[in-house]
């Protein structure tokens, strides 16, 4: 976050962060955690309930997640109905497939305007930008 975050204060009126979930299966509460995102995000809490998710990564279980929906000031019975809504699941299984059909093998992979970045310094990821721009002002 720290990175991408920078390169929005960087680039403010032409960057734009667009997540899309894609949670890993080799992690047992990766996909009930991006479900409890999406709840949180019902209630315009995605992104502080995802940097709490990150801090906790290695502590994610039931309770944990329903601790940190508390944190972030969570409307406790919405986030229950909502976590149980299956149309979270399809659009985070959604996400997953278009990840899958542009190559994302693993997380975070980023993209910008649909190439996928192969570098992950702050330098080299904003020459990407700075080219993108570039062509697009040829068209």
């Amino acid at each position: 976050m720290p990175l991408l975050e920078q390169l929005l204060k960087n680039n403010p009126d032409n960057v734009k962060i667009v997540f899309k979930n894609f949670p890993l299966r080799m992690h047992k509460f990766a996909f009930p955690t991006a479900i409890a995102a999406m709840a949180a995000h019902r209630q315009g809490k995605f992104w502080e309930y995802h940097d709490l998710v990150f801090e906790n990564y290695k502590k994610l279980n039931e309770e944990k997640l329903v601790e940190l929906a508390k944190q972030v000031g969570l409307n406790m019975d919405q986030f229950a109905k909502d976590r149980k809504d299956r149309k979270l699941a399809h659009q985070i299984q959604s996400d997953m497939n278009e990840g899958m059909k542009a190559g994302v093998r693993g997380t975070p992979t980023m993209f910008i305007n649909g190439s996928r970045l192969k570098v992950r310094d702050p330098q080299g990821i904003q020459k990407v930008i700075e080219k993108e721009l570039q062509s697009l002002k040829g068209k």
